[in-house]
């Protein structure tokens, strides 16, 4: 049975794309760089913020350089916008209460930066007594390193077949094999089915009433 559900944030318990979008696209405009549509950014997000605006770049100019410029303007605007369009996606807010009653552990492991992390799942997720919440933190490895679900794990002191990780790309399903836990796909996040499927993952739920019924029933 499951004891501790270690959860992605972006795609998987927020829909932060539209934010997301329109803070790489304000940076990206103050370089006078092209700029993208918001559903282009489902799959330019995943691994970290240097990636992110790596991925926005225009090809020439995807360096260390630019990407550093780009990061200043980014974090500046997102961390005075990342509401603005953000919400929990539907019944996620019931889900973790429901869980949390249930006397599961609940854990968010993410590569967005840590402090947005931390901020964005204290304003929507206030009454939840998350046991560690986890974005990108300087000096340690982005997903699909497993050290942050490591970590974790360690802190509640579960064992790895007692942890479940529920995430959307395939960047969550390689961290959760990496970590040699079980991996649930949610296919209202980012990122589609096959993509998650190619990297390994077998099991998928489409609504939360679905991933309830999965965590309670440990399987």
């Amino acid at each position: 049975m499951y004891k501790l559900i270690i959860f992605d944030l972006d795609g998987t318990l927020l829909d932060t794309i539209e934010d997301l979008a329109a803070s790489v696209n304000y940076a990206l405009e103050q370089f006078n760089f092209p700029t993208h549509k918001t559903e282009d950014y489902r799959f330019f997000i995943g691994n970290g913020v240097d990636k992110l605006l790596e991925r926005a770049l225009p090809e020439p100019k995807r360096s260390a350089d630019f990407i550093s410029m780009l990061k200043a303007e980014f974090i500046k605007h997102y961390y005075n916008h990342s509401d603005a369009f953000t919400k929990p996606y539907p019944g996620i807010a019931s889900l973790l209460v429901k869980l949390q009653d249930c006397s599961f552990k609940l854990a968010i492991a993410s590569n967005k930066i840590h402090p947005a992390t931390v901020d964005l799942t204290s304003r929507f997720f206030p009454d939840i007594r998350f046991s560690d919440v986890f974005g990108q933190r300087y000096g340690f490895p982005v997903k699909p390193n497993p050290l942050i679900l490591n970590e974790i794990i360690a802190n509640a002191a579960v064992d790895k077949s007692e942890v479940l990780y529920v995430g959307d790309s395939g960047v969550d399903v390689a961290t959760a094999y990496n970590a040699g836990v079980d991996f649930v796909g949610v296919l209202w996040g980012f990122r589609p089915q096959k993509e998650l499927e190619e990297v390994g993952a077998r099991t998928f739920v489409a609504d939360t009433e679905g991933l309830y019924k999965l965590i309670v029933s440990g399987n």
